[in-house]
């Protein structure tokens, strides 16, 4: 891969990195008292909804980490399963993905439980 494309993954995975952070919204996690049932349910609801979506973004950016970490190691757009090239299309869509569309394909496939050390990776990079 070229180093000015490199350079512009590094780019797009930085500006990613920093949206994330600034995104951060831990506020709705709060817990309120009410002395309303309804208002509980509905505040519990939309902390269970928060904390999902804290989830899902803590996830994207430990893989935009592990992929600005393989540009610096020079394994950026190998698939980390196979070893083969990730697709230049795949990578222009989901610059932080670690594994090749056949290796995610196989991955989304297995039950979370036999994939092991590559679970979270396998499940989220694409």
């Amino acid at each position: 891969m070229k180093k000015t494309e490199l350079d512009g993954f590094r780019r797009t995975l930085r500006n990613g990195r920093a949206e994330l952070n600034g995104r951060y919204n831990r506020e709705a996690l709060m817990i309120e008292a009410s002395p309303d049932e309804l208002d509980r349910i509905q505040q519990a609801q939309e902390r269970d909804f928060a904390i999902g979506v804290l989830d899902r973004e803590a996830v994207r950016l430990r893989q935009i980490e592990s992929a600005l970490e393989r540009i610096d190691g020079g394994s950026f757009g190998i698939c980390l399963n196979c070893e083969e090239d990730i697709g230049a299309k795949r990578l222009a869509a989901l610059p932080w993905a670690a594994f090749c569309i056949v290796c995610q394909e196989a991955a989304d496939r297995m039950p979370s439980e036999s994939q092991g050390e590559y679970a979270e990776p396998l499940l989220h990079a694409a």
